[in-house]
């Protein structure tokens, strides 16, 4: 705060006015004193109190002129008096600093933000009250570093350290709002720099308008209390967090790669047609129409400052509540993927700048709707101007948790919906927000096209079309229409053929669907009755029931991770054995085979305090992690050996195994605990991820009751292919030749001592992918729940004879394209 604007000549300790007009006054005079006003002036902040509460809570207030008496003010400035005691402001009100602003300008609203701040951190502001110093206050309320106007030099503070942002996507709300996370655990003042801006490190908003991307230089520094720990810490997230970003864009660019053309419907005629992209399969035939993006209109009501922020206060709450449960009830139905949409958008809302922005507002004289509409308006306008698409999409969560504020202050504002749609309705929209998407009427909506982009449309099983560009909206209201989701077209005023065409083609797609899951639960086997057992990865007991009634047969993969994350230290004996008898319970004696914890590589503990690797796959993970920490392992051995004193089925399968010494070293801590406990016998089995595992297979298949093969890491380690890379990850193909060898030789070395092999990789639930492992021999395969009817479909069709021909042409491929053409035709 510049002395020209708050000094310690513009406050006032130990005040004891006898009323309200009285303190105004004095504040008035100081300011006319200092040449900052015309007493005139003074007259005009007694008015402001006829029409407007000017409390900005928390024992603040805030009395300040007419505007159209503007012209009274000189320069800017602001008065401070602070009263110990107390001053009854209104009835219920009681201030304690007195800050009468005069502005010629909006220089102010920067001290304004800061006494917003200060009414969230009662910690800082009650100290302010009884300060017998004003530098107290001049600290307090000083322009800090992260708020200077845009044509401010930006400087780091005192520590600071540079970091270059590796994320593919560049920054957006879902790694920002880990930093924020890590900023907010520090006492310290923290920012981030790149070049001329500066962003609150503990401000999401103010983070992703920083428009960093990959390859970005950025300046992490703090000061005050335990600054340098501070700047450590966030530079550490950002660091973690690169990991999971990788690792997100390397899926995408996979799921991209492995989109390709697949048979789809072809029209008779020639209908006029829009393209896009393919976002959700299937065919939609009904009635185009539009959902156009219709601005609201947010009367304006002013109330009393007071009023309003306690209105806002109980908004912004309820709406926390409700995306919590839409995050709650989305991960159980469509994955936790969809859920963080939901999450991102709940830490939208703790955006000092956006509260700010809107008591603002308010304090300007606005009613409390149309001052939070128009402060997630500017600031989503701030975001979508910086042209990247990642931002312009969080942007539209801003506006989409907007709205949902906004609905919580005055719910009549959701009348803007448009009119009831028909029963076969293909909408149309610029784009869709999440609320939108979660909220559709299935009965009704049975395709979706947007001109950008759409979300949570494949997991809500509507076929879908993204990115048909703006030709999009010009479509008839009320038009005739074909959406293909496979091949990603919108079909105009199709002819009686087409019709009857597309009818046909989503006819038999839905018989065919209607059978797989008519024949879920049929044991899985081929054509000629070959047993392949189908089993499901799942992590929780909750998912048991889910897993059991999609057609599992059991648990071929149970991760015990998530035990482990999201918590500050590691979960005890007890706790562990609770979840390991409540999954068995919840399969009613089915197979449980239970992963030790697999920690390391793309899955980081931070209170573990594991050293930081710079190739971390290569590094202290799995059963190289658990020989070293055995404060990990023992806890969990006993555990399970507890769970299998109850009788049911369960077996114990060791990650990332490479070499004898690690098996015999494994059971034999295994072994000592059993005797411990007096536990029975159970099975003990490894992964198969490293070339090494499948090599030796004939080697370790004695020592061992089974082998489940991890197609996913041993892809990449076979082929030398991170598959975190956002360049590599689509090469890193487990159809290739080398890793279906690889799978082979496993096989092969497991039968030679009578021992069964597994599949718990991604290649598993790929219908394609699961014929050729069994044409391979594999025994068993795990997966997603919702891949199975499809899997056990694709078997009952084919011979074992069949699979292994295909199997063997396979093999002589010289690439995973080649593999993947032979298996093209094979329905």
């Amino acid at each position: 705060m510049s002395d020209a604007l708050l000094n310690p000549q513009l406050i006032r300790l130990g005040c004891q006015p006898a009323s309200k007009e009285a303190a105004i006054r004095e504040a008035g005079r100081m300011l006319a004193d200092a040449g900052c006003i015309s007493p005139d002036y003074i007259d005009s902040l007694l008015r402001r109190e006829a029409v407007a509460n000017t409390y900005l809570g928390n024992g603040i207030a805030i009395p300040h002129g007419m505007v159209e008496d503007r012209a009274l003010v000189l320069r800017t400035g602001v008065a401070i008096l602070q009263i110990p005691d107390g001053l009854e402001w209104n009835p219920g009100q009681r201030t304690h600093l007195l800050c009468a602003i005069a502005a010629r300008s909006d220089d102010h609203l920067v001290m304004l933000r800061q006494l917003t701040r200060l009414l969230q951190d009662e910690s800082r502001l009650l100290p302010l009250f009884l300060t017998q110093d004003s530098a107290d206050l001049i600290a307090a309320l000083e322009q800090q570093s992260e708020s200077l106007p845009p044509d401010a030099e930006a400087r780091d503070l005192e520590h600071a350290e540079e970091w270059r942002l590796d994320y593919p996507n560049g920054l957006h709300a879902r790694p920002a709002a880990l930093w924020v996370d890590a900023a907010r655990r520090s006492p310290a003042q923290l920012q981030v720099r790149h070049g001329g801006q500066n962003a609150d490190a503990k401000n999401l908003i103010a983070l992703l308008q920083l428009g960093l991307r990959q390859g970005d230089l950025v300046s992490v520094s703090g000061r005050g209390p335990q600054a340098e720990d501070g700047v450590r810490q966030l530079v550490k997230a950002m660091r973690e967090a690169s990991l999971a970003e990788q690792t997100a864009a390397a899926i995408a660019a996979q799921r991209a790669a492995a989109q390709r053309p697949r048979a789809s419907w072809q029209p008779v005629g020639a209908p006029i047609s829009l393209p896009g992209i393919a976002a959700s399969p299937g065919i939609a035939i009904g009635t185009a129409r539009i959902l156009a993006g219709e601005a609201l209109q947010v009367p304006d009501r002013p109330i009393s400052l007071a009023e309003g922020g306690d209105r806002l206060h109980e908004a912004l709450a309820a709406t926390r509540l409700q995306l919590a449960r839409l995050a709650e009830t989305t991960q159980a139905s469509l994955g936790a993927g969809e859920a963080g949409i939901f999450r991102a958008q709940a830490e939208l809302l703790n955006d000092t700048d956006l509260i700010t922005l809107s008591c603002q507002l308010m304090v300007a004289g606005h009613g409390v709707e149309w001052a939070w509409h128009q402060a997630v308006e500017r600031l989503a306008e701030k975001i979508s101007a910086l042209g990247n698409p990642l931002l312009a999409a969080r942007a539209a969560d801003l506006r989409d948790v907007g709205r949902r504020v906004l609905f919580q202050l005055d719910p009549a504002l959701q009348g803007h919906a448009p009119a009831d749609f028909g029963p076969d309705t293909i909408l149309l929209a610029p784009d869709l927000a999440p609320s939108d998407t979660a909220a559709l009427d299935l009965s009704r909506v049975k395709g979706l096209a947007t001109a950008h982009t759409a979300i949570l449309a494949r997991t809500l099983g509507l076929p879908a079309v993204v990115a048909a560009g703006a030709a999009l909206l010009d479509v008839a209201d009320g038009s005739p229409a074909i959406l293909d989701g496979d091949a990603g077209r919108l079909y105009l005023n199709p002819n009686d053929a087409d019709l009857e065409s597309a009818r046909a083609w989503q006819q038999h797609q839905r018989e065919d669907q209607q059978k797989q899951q008519a024949e879920r639960q049929l044991p899985g086997q081929t054509a000629d009755g070959a047993r392949i057992e189908i089993a499901a990865n799942i992590n929780r007991p909750d998912q048991a029931a889910a897993a059991l009634e999609a057609g599992a047969e059991g648990v071929g993969l149970m991760r015990t991770e998530f035990l482990f994350l999201e918590r500050d230290v590691a979960p005890d004996e007890e706790e562990q054995l609770k979840t390991y008898l409540a999954m068995q319970q919840a399969l009613q004696g089915k197979p449980l085979i239970v992963r030790a914890l697999d920690i390391g590589g793309d899955k980081q503990v931070p209170y573990l305090n594991l050293p930081h690797e710079d190739n971390p796959f290569l590094g202290m993970r799995g059963a190289r992690l658990l020989l070293a920490r055995r404060e990990l392992l023992e806890p969990q051995l006993r555990a399970l050996y507890r769970a299998a004193k109850a009788g049911r089925p369960l077996s114990i399968m060791f990650p990332m195994i490479s070499s004898l010494k690690e098996i015999t070293r494994l059971k034999g801590l295994c072994e000592s605990v059993r005797k411990e406990l007096g536990a029975p016998a159970v099975p003990i089995g490894i992964m198969v991820e490293v070339p090494a595992a499948a090599l030796l297979a004939d080697q370790l298949a004695p020592y061992v009751d089974f082998f489940s093969i991890g197609t996913n890491d041993l892809t990449q380690y076979a082929l030398a292919m991170d598959r975190q890379h956002p360049e590599l990850a689509a090469e890193a193909d487990s159809l290739h030749p080398a890793v279906l060898r690889l799978i082979r030789q496993t096989v092969q070395g497991a039968a030679a001592h009578q021992r069964w092999v597994g599949v718990c990789g991604g290649i598993a639930g790929d219908p394609q992918g699961a014929a050729v492992l069994a044409g391979l021999g594999v025994n068993e395969l795990s997966m997603s729940p919702h891949d199975i009817a499809s899997v056990k479909a694709m078997l009952r069709r084919h011979s074992r004879a069949k699979l292994q021909g295909l199997a063997e042409q396979a093999l002589a491929c010289d690439s995973a394209d080649e593999v993947r053409q032979l298996l093209e035709d094979l329905a």
